[in-house]
Order: C-alpha cells, then sequence, then structure tokens
C-alpha cells in the first residue's frame, strides 16, 4: 500500500464520529467496562474542548459517539450467557442493557465537563428523507451547544435492525448524516491485516489503503465475536459507506492509550481508509447528477445575485413562485425571474410551504406554518450552482 496523507486526515477532521463495539464497551461480555467508558469519555472530552496537557493543544471538534453494548449488557444483567436467537428476547436484553448504557455515558461524559444526549435510530429514520433531515438537524443543534450525541440502533423495537443491523454500518450511516471528516471505529483488533493473522503467519498489517479497493474486502472475511454482530468485513464496507460523503476512516484497537487524541493529532495508528472524494465535493455532485428534480422556485433579481455571486442562502422572501409538488429533502431547481436555472438544492420546506412563505421574512416561518424548521429555503451547503 502506498503512503498517503495520514498525518492530516484525523488532524484536520472538524467533525468526527466515533464508534465503539460491544466487546470493548462490555469488557467482552462482563459487562460495562466503567474504566474504558470514561477513558473515552476523557478523550471526547479534550477533542470536544480542545484542550490538552501536553504543549500540543488541540483546536475544538465536534464528536458523535455511537456505542453498541445494549444487548451485551442486557445479556449480562439478565443472567444469559449465550446470544439468544429469539426475536423478542433480543428486544428485551436491549431494553434492559440500554438503561444502563445511556446512563453510563451520561456520568462520564458530566464528570469530564460535556453534555449527552441519547439518540436510538433505526435504518428507517435514515431511509425516509423527511426522518433523516429531522435527525440531522437534531443532531447538528446538539453539536452547536457543544453536546456529545451518544447514538445506538433502537433494536427494541425494530426486529431488522436485531438481525441484520450493525453499528459499523450505523456509524458509517451517521458520519453521511452529519457530513462527518472522518468515522473512527474502535475494535479490539489493531486494524486491519491481509489475512487473519491467527491462521496466516505471514499475514502483514494494512496501514493505509483507500477505501472501497475490492481487495480490502478479501483481506477481511471473518464473522463477528458472539456478543457483536461485525467482524473486519462490516468494517470495510462502512468505511466504503462513509467514503461516498467523503469521510476517511480510521480503524484502530479500542484500547490502545489516548487513540482519539494522538489521531487528532495526526499520529498514524491503526488502519487508515481514505476517501478520494472530499466531503464538500461529494454532496454537491450528488445534487448536480440528480436527475429528477420534483419541483423549483423562482427567485427576484436580488435573490438570484445572492445565490449565484455572493454564496448565500436562498431566504423565503427572495422566492417569487414555486412549482411541481416536492417534500422536504427533495432537491428542487433554482431559477431566475428569466427562467434559467442557477442552481439547485436541497428544500428544507415542502411546495404547499413554500408557497405560503414566498416573499416573507425568515422571522415570520413560525407564524405562519406553526414551526420552523430552518430559517433558509435552501441552505448553501445544500446547494450548486448550475454549470
Amino acid at each position: 500500500m502506498t503512503q498517503i496523507f495520514a498525518s492530516t486526515v484525523l488532524r484536520d477532521a472538524r467533525r468526527i464520529v466515533v464508534k465503539v463495539g460491544s466487546s470493548l464497551v462490555t469488557n467482552e461480555g462482563r459487562g460495562l467496562d466503567e474504566e474504558a467508558i470514561g477513558e473515552w469519555c476523557r478523550q471526547l472530552a479534550v477533542l470536544v474542548k480542545g484542550l490538552e496537557a501536553s504543549s500540543q493543544a488541540l483546536r475544538p471538534r465536534e464528536v458523535i459517539m455511537v456505542s453498541s453494548g445494549a444487548i451485551a449488557e442486557g445479556m449480562k444483567r439478565l443472567g444469559w450467557t449465550t446470544r439468544p436467537r429469539a426475536v423478542h428476547e433480543l428486544q428485551a436484553a436491549a431494553a434492559v442493557g440500554q438503561m444502563g448504557l445511556a446512563q453510563m455515558y451520561e456520568t462520564k461524559l458530566r464528570e469530564n465537563g460535556l453534555g449527552s444526549a441519547q439518540v436510538l435510530l433505526t435504518h428507517a429514520d435514515l431511509a425516509d428523507r423527511e426522518r433523516y433531515l429531522n435527525a440531522r438537524s437534531t443532531l447538528l443543534t446538539l453539536l452547536q451547544h457543544g453536546v456529545v450525541p451518544v447514538i445506538n440502533e433502537n433494536d427494541t423495537v425494530v426486529n431488522d435492525e436485531i438481525k441484520f443491523g450493525d453499528n459499523d454500518t450505523l456509524g458509517a450511516l451517521v458520519a453521511n448524516l452529519v457530513e462527518a471528516d472522518a468515522l473512527v471505529i474502535l475494535t479490539d483488533q489493531k486494524g486491519l491485516f491481509t489475512a487473519d493473522p491467527r491462521k496466516d503467519a505471514t499475514a502483514t498489517f494494512v496501514h493505509e489503503a483507500h477505501a472501497g479497493d475490492p481487495a480490502l474486502e478479501a483481506m477481511a472475511g471473518g464473522a463477528g465475536s458472539s456478543l457483536g454482530r461485525g467482524g473486519m468485513i462490516t468494517k470495510i464496507l462502512a468505511a466504503k459507506r462513509a467514503a461516498g460523503s467523503g469521510a476517511s476512516t480510521v480503524i484502530a484497537w479500542g484500547r490502545e492509550p489516548d487513540a482519539l487524541v494522538r489521531l487528532s493529532r495526526g499520529e498514524a495508528i491503526g488502519t487508515l481508509l481514505v476517501a478520494q472524494t472530499q466531503k464538500t465535493q461529494a454532496r454537491k455532485q450528488w445534487m448536480a447528477d440528480h436527475l429528477q428534480l420534483r419541483g423549483a422556485v423562482t427567485v427576484d433579481a436580488g435573490a438570484a445575485a445572492k445565490v449565484r455571486d455572493g454564496g448565500k442562502s436562498l431566504l423565503p422572501i427572495g422566492m417569487t413562485q414555486v412549482e411541481g409538488d416536492f417534500s422536504r429533502g427533495d432537491v428542487i431547481a433554482i431559477r431566475d425571474a428569466n427562467g434559467v436555472a442557477i442552481g439547485r438544492g436541497l428544500a428544507n420546506y415542502a411546495s404547499a410551504e413554500a408557497r405560503l412563505l414566498c416573499r416573507k421574512p425568515s422571522s415570520e416561518i413560525e407564524n405562519l406554518l406553526g414551526y420552523v424548521a430552518e430559517a433558509e429555503m435552501v441552505h448553501r451547503d445544500n446547494l450548486v450552482l448550475s454549470r
């Protein structure tokens, strides 16, 4: 494997998703590992606050924790030694274990001066566009307030997530959801080897590679532990998924001393799988290539100039007309008074709501709709100009 830019990927990351697996969180099923969780929370506090005892201070980061462990902790509390197969028993274990898991993170994060929030997600939440945007808005708001969201799959109510889901995939989906710069997967192995080192003495460690390289999947065969549902293959596939939105992934040993802090300083730890497309470029390209536009808004000359030349968001007050039938989160066209497309972006309001908002200041959104999703019709981060 060739050297990429290991020292800059995590060092320059401003928004990071950290995922930890069941075997780490529960100390191989012996119960929640208070010391380990406390240590990760201490490191999260360093990243969020940008503080460090050494002379090399860090810039503040936004961090989200995706944590497994609810089912494993529930099994421990219920006295079960093997993972059950019946869905209702898995759901019961998740319900019991989630109580302890959330309380542990709340306690340890608060000890380090951070607020926490429990967020339980299902794949359905991220598949439905409106629920996707609601989850995104909530997470971004929490990050703006310096709160660390602790996310887990909502195993208690969704069968598919227990039967097929894994938190490596969830970590990648969350990275896509919030447009993270990096995904860090903490596991019980050092990283990726060219083969299983327990079975092949010639196996060598993979320090760096491109996320999505087909050769990686062949290296990562093998099942997960008796506690979790993952394995190295799910981590490789998660890195590939995260790379789709421009996030690079690090797979590292969760008990490596100060791993998160050292990674953020630019130190090479674990296996780095680099996204070949930059975050902004990936999102803009997706919108530019969107073939099916559900509608359009026409804007006045002032709004057109601000969007096209000033790099500004599209506000409702600049809209003069709405066409089509679209929902919140759909990609719509933005046209000037002559009908010329100047850009496209993600609508923050459905077409019926947008018609009510035309020529209205953002301060009147709540009075008109009864709620406020965003102050903009299309935020500049979700807008790409026409070529």
